[in-house]
């Protein structure tokens, strides 16, 4: 008996979001860069001396991201030292902090010194430590790794 090819394999992706956002995301350094960004390392020399991150790695990363409209520039000046720029999250930046969360968790779970981690995210309202949680849209919590399954949405293309 033999087992049926997967059904994606009639499925184009050319046109495949996943594809898309790691063309932007994908390089080692960019959820570093968010990282800073996020915890208010805004500023290149800081986020550069913060991350160890090569100047010209950085350089491009911020590049981009200001590009894919991921992160934005402010400007700023020191007194007696010329305008230089911040680089704060758009709204689209902001809708990544969730996958940071996921990937500091799934760190945590598989990388973390014997300490634990280093950070911890907490609800500024009452103090307790934020978790992710998956949730189909009838509000059921999916907890298994069987729960969720790919089925063809409106922009799918047949191969």
């Amino acid at each position: 008996m033999t087992a049926s090819p997967p059904a994606a394999l009639a499925w184009s992706t050319d046109n495949c979001t996943v594809g898309r956002a790691m063309e932007i995301l994908g390089e080692r350094w960019t959820f570093v860069v968010l990282r800073e960004v996020f915890n208010g390392v805004r500023r290149f020399d800081d986020m550069r001396r913060h991350s160890g991150m090569p100047r010209q790695v950085l350089t491009d990363r911020l590049a981009l991201l200001v590009e894919a409209g991921i992160l934005r520039r402010e400007p700023y000046r020191e007194p007696g030292q010329r305008e230089r720029h911040e680089y704060r999250p758009t709204e689209k930046g902001f809708d990544l902090y969730p996958v940071l969360v996921a990937v500091r968790a799934w760190g945590d779970r598989y990388l973390a010194d014997p300490e634990g981690s280093p950070v911890e995210f907490e609800h500024v309202g009452c103090g307790a430590e934020v978790h992710l949680a998956l949730r189909c849209a009838e509000g059921h919590e999916l907890t298994g790794r069987r729960d969720v399954a790919t089925r063809p949405g409106p922009g799918i293309r047949p191969f």
